[in-house]
């Protein structure tokens, strides 16, 4: 970026290193004008040192800054040497009982549920571990930064505030004696002088505006013409149009501008351009003109170095600082006194005054350098932390404004310490008091929203993003004001008492802005055009929610306080409905005898609005006065004889009214923002301080009138007066045939209004309206939602409302009302609701909405059913009113009511005629009930000689007065008892009149003696038998019915069968054959079975027959048949691996055939088991191709495949496929077809042979490549080849497959050595066998690792999958080299065939510990066919297998040997040695001799032959496995059972001697010449010497890493992870590999690497290096699981950590303490081992369309 590049930096100027800081300090110390001294040092020395170049140097800058600058300070303060001055001062200070850590970007923070006074105290990790919190109710969070450890304050927390480290320090706490008598006098003089001029230093040059002229005493003498243009942050512009613009603007490349943005964004700056003043302006303006298109452009300065220098010098001086108050507490001391000295200008003239009325001016860096500095300094000193309160407050408003108008996140701006200062309960108190903060909070918050309505109401514009950015700032202010609120005064000062009622008159101003905004009026005709704003509106309500709460609690806490806050905000109401009456003609309305006077007011026509603060207020300040019983107490004091109830209840009835018209469709044209305020109105967020209080407030206005006059108003309000003030309206509605719109809508309104009555009466669990405290009101709030449904913690947590602590209150009350149900392996721990909870069950409670409504009802009636209990929901016994609210029962035996039950029953007894619904009877129904219990409750607690004057009962026994003299409601009640179309409601009916039985008895016995009681009690037993007799009939009737339909039923199957004898038998007879060839045929089990070699068992031919998924035809698998396939995915695996740093350098060089024992990197074959037509399949695909080209021209999204792969989703079961492999019979049977000779050859005769036949073909091949030599050398070389007995190598074998199928085997085998090797597809590649034969090795391998893993049998049930997949791929390996060239198979096979007996042509092969032998084993067996088929002299394949079995078993056994470690120090076994212990000390002295004794001497036979069987168990059980699959011999039973080892069974299944080391006897000859060789190797040698490590056996099973048992230490760990690019920075998206244990900085643009030629982020490169493609990743601060494969697929997954409640916690927003699942991690490590986590991925990515839109590979 400089003209010049200058990659060192400038040469370090000797002189500055000559620089003595004791020299210095020393002269300054003579002077008598520090101030000048200590300024032409500073204006001398730090532009040489800082700022020289292009490039910063910190490093170099920061060492000589400490020689030159910092040190002669240091010097000057101590008088001596600083480093044993400060330890002096250090030991002289009392260490700090405050903790004061200053938590970074991510760290761990808990607070204590229980202990601390509110959210925000918090613990640093190390004091949480201390403390006694750990074992209380925590939370834990991840800090944003900027915040610190409040272990040691005292105000802090209940309890507990001191962890172990800090309790020592308390020791000896005198009160508040003063820190400086610990340092000399001097010491303090010095201090002073150098603190006062280096702070007001830094402050000043930080808060330096002009960019090109420094202070006039820090003026250079020369001034060179270097500049910097100096590129600032801001929050509205991407990382990507930042890059975008600096690579035009400085022209650097993509990889330097994003190193730019990233500190840019980091520090706040970064210089851009380093050069003259042109060259930099030049790219300011390029800059400028770029980014001010679509907002305002960068902010870009071009600054002299100079000035930069100093400014770079002064943060460094401002953390120096920082660090030296550590030392002393003296010293921070003299720091805060410097700090907070008024300057000569007066008012705000203090070096903090400044620095804080800056903030906004300040770059980044800068202002968390000082805000630092602040909260180590002025924080952590008691004295001074209440001064800069005051100052924090005096200067509140202007900080405030500074705030919303910069556009840095709130960490940054030093608003943001209000938290530190209003939390704390003696400061908030001190400033309420002396600088009225309360007011001032309010009055700030009131400026910043200016837009006002004609009636001085909130009106807010559109609701843009760049309003809702400036709103959201705004609504910090709440935010300090709830702080401040938080902790409530215990006791009252009259200052304190006066100040808040100052603020609470702020107070009611700010809610009377609110009273009636955003008014709504009902759309008719059309639909309203443009919604209109209401968001901002619930904004500001959802957020002074928990204020408003908090406002009442306080008043609460006064009785004084409380009378005059209910004054004002009486007043304010008033001041509200001014024009509450004018203009309006009142009605009058009379019903059943009752007039009362009304304004004339419809809600469908006029304005109404659902804000209603001050009347809610008001409604909480009224319950408080009932629950303290200040009501009671001072009734003098208090203006409630001036409340006008009907003015009281007008808003709140018009609100509730607003709902039910809204329920009823009549506001449909007004759009969705009506919807959403309606469910905001009621939702958990706000009900608390809306729709509850509006019922209260609806309860207070009621119990103070009369209620027939309220029913009457209500009727008016719900405009219904009209339907019950004229008789007959029901009928004439019917008859008159009305739109049938209007009739639902009137249906609604009436069902409507009875729910409010319910509500009104029954809703007395707020403490002050009922006899309650808050506890009740918490449980009936569970007890509502667990009887909808069983619900998990959060679910119940985010169900009920949180007080400003975020707490419900839940954990106090729930073991009381529901048992907890633990989680299994998925899914959640549920709360089930007590089944003695269920009676308090209310059906119209009233935070139901109507769905949770109606799915509680079902479920509680399904419950009683269950129980066999009628299915009636009466209504729930309810706690007694307070006397405040005690009349509001009268509202149930009112005329008014009385009249319209009446009503509403006789419209359902004249069923037809009349427009009703059953919802409106059953409200009616229970208010019936309602008043009943009421009754019953009064008649029970009724003292002596008191009568009671709820007379409902009596009441609703008396027929109906005129006009139409209709029947009682008893009457009408037994009459609609047996009504047919009530069926329903018969049981609540049954049980209103058994409780009016009650009651008249409970009557007539409080008046008469008790004999009628029995009778009664008499008549109603009766009728109760009567009714369950009546039920058991029923409940026979329907089984004799049952009985009778099964009995049908099975006579029509027999039947069926007789007539289809044939056809059935046929079935049966399949299934038989079918299940003998599953389960071993009997034909077989009476031998012993043996899976290969001359005496393998014979099994009879199998036909197989299958259906194709797609076209549904069945076929039968044969040679020669048209091909069938299985739907497979290949994918590249290192789950086996040791050794996961092997990279292939050049795949398309690399031999594979040989497989290390580290197993690096597999290929590995699954199949979801669906079998197709390979012309379908191929039909099939090719659609697929064709739909994803033309989706492509759409639109670019990824699938959850990849077509260009090869990939597609299995037709069937949507399983993530890249291949297919062919369907067939067993292979053997069909080369083997020769005559088997009696005579077989041994083992040392067969490799004798073998030997010769490779060496043959060697020379032919040669030949082949150097045909035109003379011919006279030809025929000596014939003379030489003596070609072995019946060999004829000139013999090709024909192919005994169709064209189909040789065409599948070709496209599997492709596509296995494609996935395999990373390559382009090549069929004719001589490398596509060997990755054919690698892949069905090494699946079996990991098949049998997941068994043993599992401790599962070998040859147990396999899930069908598996069982075919294997099948399908062993048979497809071995027929495979019929379609590839036999000289290549050959070849393979010679080669494979000399590393283990020597040949003299092969120079380069691995030793013997450097071949996996089962891969060795099963390319063997399945090349041996190429050489066999040429060979006519009677050899069988058979033995062939045997022999190349024995031999491979034999190199095994010595691979063991030689590579078993001799640790065990374990006891010898006291058992004589056995034949084989002996036989294995035998081969131990050979292998001694043959290695030259460097072998190390094992004592007993007893450990040797142990450890040979342990380790060759698993190879055993993989032979066995591909034996069985390749030859098909069935597993003998005894294998199939788990339990002991089964090494005999699998011995004599393999056909090898129980004694293994017989082989080496039997054919003693050639293994002496075998071992030998083998031991000669130069790699061996090597090893013997300790020269280099080989792997041992059996191999360990591959494990996920261990994770913690607590959350809380992986976050701590990743906290203290920065990111391995950016020099220290803190990563932000940690992500923990689960395979491996790295950690990576996930997300981010440092970490990103190329791959393949495209960006990829840290956790993909990481998935090709680990997991050669898939990945399993813990995203630490999102407590999620990753799992990646390959660039585009990725999903998230459960993660393996719960908290007590068994739900996982995914992006940390509960903060419960959270710990690991050892049985969910199993799962996952289960997923990585069976290779499926690809395939989970795609059922996810198909599953949820929106993972398949993120970008996975810049994870």
């Amino acid at each position: 970026m400089a003209s010049e590049p200058e990659p060192e930096g400038p040469a370090i100027d000797q002189s500055l290193l000559e620089c003595s800081a004791e020299e210095t300090a020393g002269k300054w110390l003579q002077s008598t004008d520090l101030t000048r001294e200590v300024y032409q040092h500073l204006a001398h020395y730090v532009p040489k040192i800082y700022c020289r170049g292009p490039n910063p140097f910190p490093q170099r800058e920061d060492m000589l800054a400490q020689l030159v600058l910092l040190g002669p300070m240091e010097w000057y303060i101590c008088g001596e040497d600083p480093a044993f001055g400060f330890p002096k001062l250090e030991q002289a200070n009392k260490p700090s009982h405050l903790c004061g850590r200053v938590f970074k970007v991510g760290e761990p923070t808990y607070s204590c549920r229980d202990c601390a006074v509110d959210p925000t105290c918090v613990l640093c990790m190390e004091c949480f571990l201390g403390s006694i919190h750990r074992d209380h109710r925590y939370r834990m969070t991840t800090s944003g930064g900027g915040g610190f450890c409040d272990c040691g304050d005292t105000e802090a927390w209940k309890e507990g505030p001191y962890c172990e480290k800090h309790k020592l320090n308390t020791s000896e706490i005198e009160e508040e004696e003063d820190p400086l008598i610990h340092l000399p006098e001097d010491v303090i003089t010095r201090t002073y002088n150098i603190f006062a001029i280096m702070f007001h230093y830094a402050v000043e040059i930080l808060t330096w505006e002009k960019e090109s002229e420094l202070p006039a005493d820090l003026e250079m003498v020369e001034k060179p013409d270097t500049y910097y243009c100096m590129l600032f942050n801001d929050e509205v512009h991407t990382y990507e149009q930042v890059i975008y613009t600096l690579q035009k603007a400085v022209n650097c490349t993509q990889k330097e501008a994003i190193g730019f943005a990233t500190t840019v964004d980091r520090d706040g700056r970064r210089s851009v351009r380093y050069g003259d003043f042109p060259y930099c302006e030049q790219a300011k303006s390029v800059i400028v003109r770029n980014t001010s298109r679509q907002t305002k452009p960068l902010k870009v300065q071009v600054m002299h170095s100079s000035i930069v220098a100093h400014q770079n010098f002064g943060l460094k001086l401002l953390s120096w600082l920082g660090s030296i108050i550590g030392y002393s507490d003296g010293l921070r001391r003299i720091l805060c006194q410097v700090g907070l000295q008024e300057g000569p200008d007066g008012e705000n003239s203090s070096l903090v005054d400044r620095l804080m009325l800056s903030d906004s001016k300040l770059w980044k860096g800068a202002r968390s350098v000082y805000h630092q500095l602040f909260m180590s300094s002025l924080l952590m000193d008691l004295k001074y932390k209440k001064l800069f309160a005051v100052r924090f407050a005096k200067n509140y408003e202007r900080l405030q404004s500074d705030y919303v108008t910069d556009d840095h996140d709130r960490e940054y701006s030093i608003a943001d310490l209000s938290v530190q200062i209003f939390t704390v309960p003696s400061l908030a108190r001190m400033l309420i008091t002396e600088e009225n903060l309360l007011t001032i909070i309010i009055k700030t918050f009131m400026d910043h929203l200016r837009h006002r309505d004609a009636q001085g109401r909130f009106q807010f514009e559109r609701y843009t993003a760049l309003q809702a950015f400036k709103f959201r700032r705004v609504q910090s202010l709440i935010l300090d004001l709830k702080y401040v609120l938080i902790s409530k005064p215990t006791e009252w000062s009259d200052d304190l008492r006066q100040k808040f009622l100052e603020g609470f008159d702020a107070f009611l101003e700010l809610l009377k802005c609110m009273q009636g905004m955003d008014p709504v009026t009902r759309q008719v005709g059309q639909h309203i055009e443009m919604e209109p704003e209401w968001e901002a509106a619930f904004t500001l309500q959802m957020k002074l929610t928990h204020v408003i709460s908090m406002m009442q609690d306080w008043c609460a806490l006064d009785e004084k306080v409380l009378i005059e806050a209910y004054k004002k905000c009486l007043a304010v109401l008033m001041q509200c409905h001014g024009g509450f009456t004018d203009g309006e003609q009142p009605v009058t309305l009379s019903i059943c005898g009752h007039s009362v006077e009304t304004i004339r007011y419809c809600v469908s026509q006029k304005k109404v609005s659902i804000h209603l603060p001050v009347t809610r207020l008001l409604a909480g300040l009224h319950v408080l006065l009932s629950k303290s019983e200040v009501a009671y107490k001072f009734p003098e004091l208090l203006p409630l004889s001036e409340l006008s109830p009907p003015m009281l209840i007008e808003y709140p009835l018009r609100c509730l009214v607003l709902c039910a018209q809204v329920h009823a469709g009549m506001w449909r044209r007004n759009g969705f923002s009506l919807v959403n305020q309606i469910y905001y109105y009621h939702n958990v967020k706000c009900r608390r301080e809306m729709f509850d209080k509006d019922i209260i407030m609806l309860q207070t206005g009621v119990s103070m009138m009369d209620p027939n006059h309220f029913l009457m108003i209500m009727l008016s309000r719900f405009e219904l007066y009209q339907i019950f003030s004229t008789p007959d309206y029901g009928k004439r509605l019917s008859s008159e045939t009305t739109h049938k719109d209007v009739v639902q809508q009137n249906n609604t309104l009436i069902e409507e209004m009875l729910y409010l009555i319910i509500m009104l009466v029954g809703e007395r669990f707020s403490p002050g309206v009922g006899q309650v405290n808050a506890t009740d009101e918490i449980k009936r709030e569970i007890i509502h939602q667990l009887s909808i449904k069983p619900m998990a913690h959060s679910e119940l947590v985010k169900s009920l409302p949180e007080d400003e602590n975020k707490e419900t209150g839940m954990e106090s009350v729930i073991e009381a009302v529901a048992h907890f149900k633990k989680p299994g392996l998925t899914g959640r721990g549920m709360y089930e609701l007590k089944p003695e909870c269920a009676k308090e069950f209310n059906l119209y409670f009233y935070h139901f909405s109507r769905a949770e409504q109606s799915k509680a009802e079902e479920a509680q009636r399904k419950l009683k059913r269950q129980n066999r209990e009628d299915t009636a929901l009466p209504p729930p016994i309810l706690p007694p009113f307070c006397p405040l609210f005690a009349s509001l029962v009268n509202i149930l035996q009112s005329d008014v009511m009385l009249y319209i039950i009446r009503t509403i029953l006789h419209w359902a007894v004249e069923h037809n005629g009349c427009a009703w619904s059953e919802a409106m009877l059953q409200r009616v129904l229970h208010l019936i009930g309602m008043a009943l219990q009421e009754e019953k409750q009064h008649l029970e607690n009724v003292m002596e000689e008191h009568v009671v004057t709820f007379t409902f009962a009596q009441k609703i026994s008396k027929p109906g007065e005129a006009p139409n003299n209709s029947s009682s409601i008893l009457a009408m009640l037994e009459t609609l008892q047996n009504a047919p179309y009530l069926e329903v409601h018969k049981d609540m009916i049954r049980w209103i009149l058994k409780t009016f039985n009650a009651i008249k008895k409970m009557r007539e016995s409080s008046s008469t003696s008790s004999v009628a009681e029995t009778e009664g009690t008499i008549t109603e037993e009766s009728s109760r038998d009567k009714d369950k007799a009546e039920r058991k009939r029923k409940a026979e009737i329907a089984r004799l019915r049952r009985e009778k339909v099964m009995a049908q039923m099975s006579e029509m199957q027999r039947n069926f069968i007789d007539e289809n004898k044939d056809l059935f038998q046929q079935t049966v007879a399949e299934e038989a054959s079918n299940s003998a060839v599953l389960d071993n045929s009997p034909m077989v089990s009476d031998t012993t079975l043996t899976a290969l070699g001359p005496a393998q068992t014979q099994v009879p031919k199998q036909r197989q027959f299958v259906t194709c998924i797609l076209c549904q035809e069945e076929q039968e698998v044969k040679v020669e048949s048209k091909a069938m396939v299985l739907a497979a995915f290949v994918q590249r695996s290192t789950v086996l691996s040791k050794n996961r740093n092997k990279v292939i350098q050049d795949p398309e060089k690399y031999d594979p055939l040989f497989m290390h024992p580290d197993l690096s990197c597999g290929t590995h074959t699954g199949s979801c088991g669906h079998v197709m037509h390979a012309h379908c399949w191929q039909r099939y695909f090719d659609s697929v191709q064709a739909k994803e080209q033309r989706r492509q021209q759409r639109l670019r999204l990824h699938t959850s495949y990849d077509v260009e792969n090869g990939e597609f989703l299995c037709p069937l079961c949507e399983c993530l496929s890249n291949t297919v492999i062919p369907l067939l019979l067993p292979p053997r049977n069909i080369f083997n077809n020769r005559l088997n000779f009696s005579d077989q050859p041994n083992l040392t005769q067969w490799i004798r042979t073998i030997s010769q036949q490779t060496k043959a073909l060697q020379i032919l091949r040669k030949e082949e490549r150097i045909p035109n030599i003379a011919s006279s050398k030809n025929s000596e070389n014939m003379d030489e080849l003596q070609l072995p007995e019946g060999f004829r190598p000139d013999f090709h074998p024909k192919n005994p497959y169709s064209d189909s199928i040789k065409e599948m085997l070709t496209t599997f085998g492709t596509a296995t050595y494609k996935v395999g090797l990373k390559v382009h597809p090549n069929e004719e590649d001589p490398r596509v066998p060997i990755m054919c034969w690698g892949s069905c090795a090494y699946t079996i391998q990991s098949i049998e690792r997941i068994l043993s893993d599992e401790d599962k049998p070998l040859f147990g049930p396999l899930p069908c999958r598996l069982d075919d997949c294997l099948r399908s791929l062993t048979r497809f390996a071995a027929a495979h080299w019929t379609v590839a060239l036999l000289s290549v198979v050959q070849g393979h096979f010679c080669k494979l065939f000399a590393s283990l007996v020597p040949n003299d042509n092969y120079g380069d092969l691995p030793c013997i510990l450097d071949i996996d032998m089962f891969h060795l084993l099963v390319g063997l067996v399945l090349a041996f066919p190429a050489l066999q088929c040429q060979d006519f002299s009677g050899i069988s394949l058979g033995t062939g297998d045997l022999h190349i079995f024995h031999l491979v078993t034999m190199a095994h056994i010595i691979q063991i040997l030689l590579t078993s470690c001799t640790e065990e120090n374990e006891m010898d076994q006291e058992t004589p040695a056995g034949e084989e212990e002996l036989a294995v000390l035998a081969l131990y002295k050979t292998l001694r001799q043959h290695t030259g004794s460097a072998l190390k001497e094992i004592p007993s036979g007893w450990h040797l032959w142990r450890r040979v069987r342990t380790g060759i168990m698993p190879f055993l059980k993989c032979s066995a496995l591909f034996f069985h699959y390749l030859n098909g011999v069935p597993s003998p039973p005894e294998i199939q059972v788990s339990g002991t080892s089964h090494f005999e069974h699998l011995c004599n299944y393999l056909s090898l001697p129980n004694n293994l080391i017989c082989l080496f006897q039997e054919n003693s000859e050639i293994t002496k010449l075998l071992i030998e060789s083998w031991c000669q190797h130069n790699e061996v040698k090597r090893y013997l010497e300790g020269e280099r490590d080989a792997i041992s056996y059996p191999r360990e099973s591959n494990k996920l890493i261990d994770l913690p048992e607590d959350y809380s230490s992986l976050i701590n760990q990743a906290s203290n992870f920065s990111c391995p690019k950016s020099g220290g920075d803190k990563s932000r998206a940690p992500t923990l590999c689960l395979v491996c244990g790295t950690l990576l900085c996930s997300q981010s643009y440092c970490c990103q690497t190329e791959l393949e030629g495209e960006d990829v982020g840290a956790c993909t490169a990481h998935t090709y290096s680990c997991g050669s493609g898939v990945g399993i990743f813990l995203r630490v601060r999102e407590c999620q699981v990753l799992f990646l494969a390959g660039k585009t697929k990725g999903c998230f997954y459960s993660p393996p950590y719960l908290d007590d409640y068994g739900e996982t916690d995914q992006g940390l927003r509960r903060g419960n303490p959270l710990h690991l699942c050892k049985e969910r991690f199993k799962k996952i490590q289960k997923l990585w081992h069976q290779h499926s986590i690809t395939e989970e991925i795609g059922h996810a990515q198909e599953a949820n369309q929106t993972l398949v839109g993120i970008d996975w590979q810049h994870l």
